[in-house]
């Protein structure tokens, strides 16, 4: 994860010129994920939710859906079951609850592209 200035790409609908967000950019960056939650939650808290927004690199109009795969990760090792989740529309803000804390692989799927990214959910104690 990093907290800096957003990629030039995905700063539409910000004031700040240079916005300064915790963010995690794809593998590939066809994606970035900003987090409007630092740190993400397993199980989510009470008080605000784990919010992402994902920007896409590539302007779509399309509307098709962003389908998202997660699996649990320690290293190269999965850990349980995948989790699926689908954003109706695409990327844009998005509620994500992981059911556990730990590293996630988020293999992400919208309108004839591909990328993954990691992204961790700290237990909520």
């Amino acid at each position: 994860m990093l907290f800096g200035t957003l990629p030039v790409w995905a700063r539409a609908g910000f004031s700040n010129p240079k916005p300064r967000m915790p963010h995690v950019l794809s593998g590939s960056g066809k994606i970035t994920a900003i987090l409007w939650a630092n740190p993400l939650l397993s199980p989510p808290p009470r008080d605000h939710s784990n919010k992402i927004l994902w920007v896409a690199r590539a302007a779509d109009s399309s509307g098709s859906d962003l389908l998202i795969s997660a699996q649990r990760m320690n290293g190269a090792s999965k850990i349980g079951s995948p989790v699926v989740r689908r954003l109706i529309g695409g990327p844009g803000p998005s509620i994500i609850n992981m059911p556990a804390a730990g590293c996630w692989r988020f293999t992400l799927r919208w309108a004839g592209r591909r990328d993954v990214i990691d992204l961790r959910y700290v237990a909520n104690r």
